[in-house]
């Protein structure tokens, strides 16, 4: 998601507005009448999304606003600044949007960076959300200290698996957060291939958010084949920059020393044959402690602070050969 690039979709596509992707990429359950209701009373997203699509796949459209001269504002988030800040002195900085430091507007703080779509005419965007879980493990200790029962996460978790919740959650109507964030990852391709498609925005307009559930290898290729409608030229170029990423990630001493949680890859290619690769939503990038170190390819188990990434893209750019090859 949860960017332009980015974006928390249902939950790497990833802002005042606060809409919910599905209501910027209706399906059969969210009617045209919903849309058409939410778009008169924010006329902003009519013209913002013509000129940004990547907006629709955000699930957090009110964090953006368009900036000058090419760029792009998202909402002030310290942990993003300072990654922005260091990567624009690193290896990976080739793969993530130039960064042109804070920048104040109607009394509110933005980060302002490149806009990735400036290049591109119609583009096809997809986001990725990397790594095998997308909570910090702060996260998990604070929502453990504080294990109330949440009627809105068990919605959340019925609407995608009526079966998921046990008995007593189903009667208690509840379930705890902690329980939520560690199902969550388990229904998606977050727990078997390191990283799950968050959202799709096509050419044509078409847009998909709808990918809670995609889960096994076959379904992900599938998803993935349908992005590039089988085009060998956009794949090899996909596939040869996330090659580059890799290597640049394996040098970054940034990336060394970082866990790199909820962070997605932003794909856009367009009819032209341009395509590229970024990395963006990084405000949940945490340096680690002095001296500590991440494989990023290790299994995560609670203390190591293992992310996944690595595992995650390793995954991706064997899928994508396969299909590139096939």
């Amino acid at each position: 998601m949860t960017w332009w690039p980015g974006v928390e979709v249902p939950a790497t596509l990833r802002t005042g507005l606060g809409l919910d992707p599905t209501l910027l990429c209706p399906t059969q359950n969210k009617p045209w009448k919903k849309l058409k209701t939410v778009l008169k009373y924010s006329p902003f997203v009519v013209s913002f999304r013509k000129h940004y699509p990547w907006v629709q796949l955000s699930g957090h459209a009110g964090n953006f606003q368009a900036g000058e001269d090419g760029r792009i504002l998202k909402r002030f988030c310290q942990c993003e600044q300072r990654s922005l800040e260091q990567l624009m002195n690193d290896p990976l900085r080739p793969f993530v949007p130039t960064y042109y430091g804070v920048v104040q507007r109607d009394d509110q703080a933005f980060n302002q960076m490149e806009d990735l779509l400036a290049d591109f005419e119609g583009p096809s965007i997809m986001d990725c959300k990397m790594g095998s879980r997308t909570y910090l493990e702060e996260e998990l200790v604070k929502a453990r200290e504080r294990p109330r029962p949440r009627k809105d996460m068990y919605e959340k978790m019925v609407a995608v698996d009526p079966r998921a919740p046990t008995p007593e959650e189903h009667a208690q109507a509840a379930v705890t957060k902690p329980r939520y964030m560690q199902w969550r990852e388990t229904v998606s391709s977050t727990s078997t291939l390191g990283f799950r498609i968050e959202g799709i925005k096509k050419a044509d307009g078409t847009c998909n958010t709808n990918f809670k559930k995609t889960q096994k290898l076959e379904q992900v290729t599938k998803v993935l084949e349908d992005f590039v409608d089988g085009n060998l030229g956009i794949l090899r170029m996909y596939v040869a920059r996330l090659e580059e990423l890799r290597e640049a990630l394996e040098n970054s001493p940034f990336f060394k020393t970082h866990e790199v949680v909820g962070s997605s890859l932003l794909f856009v290619h367009d009819q032209t044959g341009l395509a590229k690769v970024w990395m963006i939503d990084f405000g949940k990038t945490v340096a680690l402690p002095d001296h500590q170190t991440l494989s990023h390819r290790l299994p995560w188990a609670e203390g190591n602070r293992e992310d996944g990434y690595l595992w995650g893209l390793d995954n991706m750019i064997r899928l994508l050969q396969g299909l590139a090859q096939s």
